[in-house]
């Protein structure tokens, strides 16, 4: 299965729309190998309630070499648990190193199956991301209305819409239910989430936001298709540090998410 169909069919199987975010920040551990020994502990315990899991790049790149490495270890335990890796990198760039990119983190052992990436050089540089997606399985999520409040310095006045229209004309080419290019619009935006459902209905929605930046489960129902799909809800530090660094706080805290949004479906 490619990415799209891999968490569509684990929505249905576990009920679960939750992604867990996995942001392991340095000054929580002892050292290095703490950190990779509680991140991990933290993927396998919560993969019951889990559809995909979410590196932050930057918290791994932060590490150095020795972080890549760690990357490495969280994307092959998650292959082994059967959890859909979706990389947020938020890449974005012209030709070659779009394609450099592209290659460099939608392939390979460090890589996930998706990748989320920054539209806002130009439609033209999605291309090298979206064809790289599609011959390889995965998929991509293309930033359209971001969580943080300064996203209305540039993604207001129409932009997000003319970005939700360029992945709704990418994903026409495509068969299946949902496509290979999906978006990025904030659980913060409650207000919007309907619209952007309707303006791209065969992509992907991920809504980061869940939980330490205030979104609610029950204001996100209408990102979702009727039958409960299309749409993945974020949350990193609500569960990885749901209580310090006790895994099951954390396995509480994706379990209730993962209540929470079903109830807001029901």
């Amino acid at each position: 299965m490619n990415f799209a169909q891999a968490v569509t069919d684990r929505t249905r199987r576990l009920n679960t729309r939750l992604c867990v975010g996995l942001d392991p920040r340095l000054d929580a551990y002892r050292d290095a190998a703490h950190l990779r020994a509680h991140t991990l502990d933290v993927l396998e315990a919560t993969a019951p309630y889990a559809a995909c899991v979410k590196p932050q790049l930057a918290f791994y790149e932060a590490l150095g070499l020795e972080g890549l490495h760690i990357l490495e270890d969280v994307c092959a335990a998650a292959r082994t648990l059967g959890l859909p890796v979706l990389l947020d990198a938020k890449r974005g760039d012209i030709g070659s190193t779009a394609q450099a990119y592209a290659q460099g983190w939608l392939t390979g052992r460090h890589a996930g199956a998706a990748l989320t990436v920054n539209p806002f050089l130009g439609f033209e540089t999605l291309t090298p991301f979206v064809d790289t997606a599609r011959a390889s399985g995965g998929a991509v999520f293309v930033l359209v209305k971001t969580s943080n409040p300064g996203q209305a310095d540039l993604q207001g006045n129409g932009v997000s819409e003319r970005v939700a229209d360029e992945i709704t004309r990418l994903n026409a080419a495509e068969d299946g239910e949902y496509a290979s290019v999906g978006a990025v619009v904030g659980a913060t935006h409650p207000q919007d989430l309907a619209a952007f459902r309707t303006r791209m209905p065969r992509a992907l929605l991920l809504l980061p936001g869940l939980g330490a930046q205030g979104a609610t489960a029950a204001q996100l129902a209408p990102a979702f298709d009727a039958g409960g799909t299309g749409a993945l809800v974020s949350a990193s530090r609500g569960v990885q540090y749901a209580r310090g660094l006790d895994v099951p706080a954390s396995v509480q805290a994706a379990r209730t998410f993962r209540d929470e949004l079903n109830a807001a479906l029901a």
